[in-house]
C-alpha cells in the first residue's frame, strides 16, 4: 500500500510539473494552449538526443531541456501566440490543436515513430525496500524519489516567485488589469512572454524527467493532453496549490486504480474528476484571468 502511495505521489508530482505551465497560461493569461504537451515532448527528445548522441550527463540535460523548451516557447509566443490572445477561445483551441498535430508530424518525420529509450545513470536505477519477514512495506525506486525531490523544490520555488517577488507582483497586476498595469509602467507584454516561456520550460523539464516513466514517442502531446486538462480543471488556476493537489490526487488514483482494478483503466480517474467538479464546478481554487 505504501509503495503504491509512493509511486502515485511521484507520478502526481511529475504531472504537476508537466501541467503547471498550462495552468498559468489558462488561468492567468486566459489563453487555452492545448499544444502545451508539445513543449514537454521537445524537452524529452532533447534529453534523449543529448544523452544518446553526445553523451551529455543526465543532470546537465535537465537544465538544457528547460532552456530549450523555454526558448522555443518565447519565440512562438512572440511570433504565433501573441496575435491569438484576444481571439475567441474556440479560435485558440483550434489553433493550438493544429500546432500539436504539427509537432507530432514533425517529430515523427525527423525522429521516427518508435518509442525512445533513455538510459538513466546507475545511481538512479536502484531501489530501496523495507520489509518485515516476507511482507514488503515500502519499495522506493531511486528515480521516483529523485523526481519527488526535484518537483518539490520547483514547487516551493514557483510559490515563492509568484507570491514574494517583484516579478510575481507584476504578473498579478497584469492579470488583474493589464491596461492599468501598463499605465503604471509595467511591461505587460514582457511579463506575459516571460511567463509563457517559463511555463514552456517547465513542460520541457517535465518531459525530460518523464521520458523514462511515461514513455516518449511522437504521440506524447495527444496522449497526455487529457491528463493536463484534468489537472487544470480540477485544481483551478488561482495558485500553485490547486494544480498540485489535483495532480497528486490524479497520480495516486491512477496508480492505485491500475493496481487494484486494472480492467477499469482510466474509469477511476474520470470518476474522481466528475465527483470533484460536481462538488466544486470551478475547481479547487479559482482566480479569474485578466487577459
Amino acid at each position: 500500500m505504501l509503495t503504491i502511495l509512493f509511486d502515485g505521489v511521484a507520478y502526481g508530482m511529475l504531472l504537476f510539473i508537466l501541467a503547471v505551465g498550462l495552468s498559468v497560461t489558462m488561468g492567468l493569461m486566459n489563453f487555452i494552449n492545448l499544444a502545451h504537451g508539445a513543449f514537454a515532448m521537445v524537452g524529452g527528445y532533447l534529453t534523449v538526443v543529448l544523452m544518446q548522441r553526445w553523451q551529455v550527463p543526465f543532470l546537465l540535460c535537465l537544465p538544457l531541456a528547460f532552456a530549450g523548451a523555454a526558448l522555443l516557447g518565447a519565440v512562438l509566443e512572440r511570433t504565433l501566440y501573441r496575435p491569438m490572445y484576444k481571439k475567441p477561445h474556440l479560435d485558440q483551441v483550434l489553433f493550438s490543436i493544429g500546432l500539436a498535430f504539427m509537432s507530432v508530424a514533425s517529430i515523427d518525420y525527423f525522429m521516427g515513430s518508435q518509442q525512445q529509450i533513455m538510459q538513466l545513470p546507475d545511481w538512479l536505477r536502484g531501489r530501496t525496500e523495507w520489509s518485515s519477514g516476507d511482507q514488503l512495506w515500502l519499495g522506493m525506486g531511486h528515480y521516483r524519489l529523485f523526481i519527488i525531490a526535484v518537483c518539490a523544490a520547483l514547487t516551493l520555488g514557483l510559490q515563492f516567485i509568484l507570491t514574494r517577488t517583484r516579478f510575481g507582483s507584476r504578473l498579478r497586476a497584469s492579470v488583474d488589469d493589464s491596461r492599468v498595469a501598463a499605465g503604471l509602467g509595467i511591461p505587460v507584454n514582457w511579463v506575459f512572454a516571460t511567463t509563457f516561456a517559463v511555463g514552456s520550460g517547465l513542460a520541457g523539464l517535465g518531459g525530460a524527467l518523464g521520458a523514462e516513466v511515461l514513455g516518449l514517442d511522437p504521440t506524447f502531446p495527444l496522449k497526455f493532453m487529457v491528463y493536463f486538462l484534468i489537472v487544470v480543471a480540477v485544481g483551478g488556476t488561482s495558485s500553485i496549490t490547486g494544480p498540485l493537489l489535483a495532480a497528486l490526487l490524479l497520480g495516486v488514483a491512477d496508480v492505485a486504480g491500475k493496481y487494484y482494478m486494472p480492467k477499469l483503466g482510466a474509469f477511476i480517474v474520470y470518476s474522481l474528476m466528475i465527483v470533484i467538479l460536481i462538488w466544486r464546478p470551478q475547481g479547487l481554487f479559482v482566480r479569474k484571468g485578466g487577459r
